[in-house]
């Protein structure tokens, strides 16, 4: 979705200068919001609906299924999986990440590590016969995953690694809540449960726990977060310590012509700092700027992302740092038009708020980014409520 955005910044300023993609992913770029959601969620929206047409749009020439092996900084050359070379005035890298796997089980007809347009055409064809699916992980990808494949008909079981689904991320009463959706959907919630390993075949999958015992699924997904793609041969970038690339307030690399954005990049936000942003908001806001800057604009990436997840009929959006083990403060709203609560909660350490959740609050993000800049927090934290109506 970086690389779609870049093409489109690029043609803000540039209608002619040639553009070419060179995508690990055998498809066109593809918004990924609705692989999880979406897609599954809304019988009338289509594959037709979400693509992006990028090569109609922007001209671009999209060389799909390799990767970029080399690049040769010195010459602006880069190297790709199939031999070819690609020169290059400017160079975006917008190599996002690769899904986390779990040692011993690898991907395979029903063992899915869910990102990307082909696995979501896997997952929706295995679900066409009703199987019984384990999803293994409880944060964004697991969640939406596991009750997008319930509404579908799955028997869905649900392992994580806490005592409370969403216990990372929620004040303790907010993920009872959010566990409750799901098992009185009908979903098996299994927490305390670590998959160290597995196998998997055309029949099925077993799966191996941490306390030495097993379980077995007609089908597995995995959804355990990322690792940024930041490395590649020949091009000599600062690396954070994920193995993200290190960008500017221009997303400039400090290699002349490289320039990096999406989520592969760590860059200085002008609320919350250096930070890296794995969502839709950041890939699309800050791939258009890039493309802007590599076709001459002299301006600065100076967007706070927010990000969003909508499971079970509940939407929440989140400005900064989401961590339950932060003081935080929960303010209730009147409830909405259809009887749904709305909260606000409030997360900060012992100089500032960091962190700030909308559960079924529209419309309310530029509010929580205010609270954020203002780089303060009350002598009394309750004096938070309100902040945000």
């Amino acid at each position: 979705m970086a690389a779609d955005a870049a093409a489109q910044g690029i043609r803000e300023r540039d209608a002619d200068g040639s553009i070419a993609i060179v995508g690990e992913e055998p498809t066109a770029p593809f918004p990924r919001p609705a692989l999880s959601k979406k897609l599954w969620t809304d019988p009338d929206f289509t594959y037709d609906d979400a693509a992006l047409d990028t090569a109609g749009s922007t001209g671009a020439t999209l060389h799909l299924g390799r990767r970029a092996t080399a690049v040769d900084a010195g010459l602006r050359r880069v190297t790709d999986s199939a031999g070819d070379v690609h020169a290059y005035e400017h160079l975006l890298v917008a190599t996002g990440g690769h899904p986390r796997r779990i040692d011993g089980l690898e991907p395979g007809p029903r063992v899915l590590y869910f990102r990307t347009l082909t696995d979501y055409e896997q997952l929706r064809a295995l679900a066409a016969d009703r199987p019984a699916v384990t999803v293994v992980g409880g944060g964004w990808i697991g969640t939406e995953i596991a009750a997008a494949l319930h509404q579908h008909g799955a028997d869905v079981t649900l392992l994580h690694p806490d005592d409370r689904l969403g216990a990372p991320r929620f004040p303790a009463a907010l993920a009872a809540t959010f566990e409750d959706l799901f098992t009185d959907a009908g979903v098996t919630v299994r927490g305390g449960v670590r998959v160290v390993g597995g196998s998997g075949d055309e029949d099925g999958v077993r799966l191996d726990l941490e306390d030495g015992s097993t379980t077995t699924a007609d089908v597995v997904v995995v959804g355990l977060g990322i690792e940024p793609a930041g490395r590649l041969d020949g091009l000599d970038v600062e690396l954070a310590d994920d193995g993200s690339i290190v960008v500017d307030e221009r997303l400039a690399t400090g290699v002349p012509g490289v320039h990096a954005a999406g989520d592969v990049a760590t860059y200085p936000d002008r609320i919350l700092g250096t930070t890296r942003v794995e969502h839709v908001d950041n890939a699309t806001t800050m791939g258009r700027v890039a493309g802007r800057i590599l076709a001459g604009s002299d301006e600065t990436y100076d967007h706070t992302p927010y990000f969003y997840s909508a499971v079970l009929g509940h939407r929440f959006e989140a400005v900064g740092t989401l961590d339950a083990s932060l003081e935080t403060v929960t303010d209730e709203l009147p409830d909405g038009d259809d009887g749904e609560r709305r909260l606000v909660v409030y997360y900060f350490d012992d100089a500032e708020v960091v962190g700030v959740l909308l559960w079924n609050v529209e419309e309310r993000r530029d509010a929580a980014r205010a609270v954020l800049a203002a780089h303060e927090r009350p002598a009394d934290a309750s004096d938070l409520r309100g902040r945000i109506a």
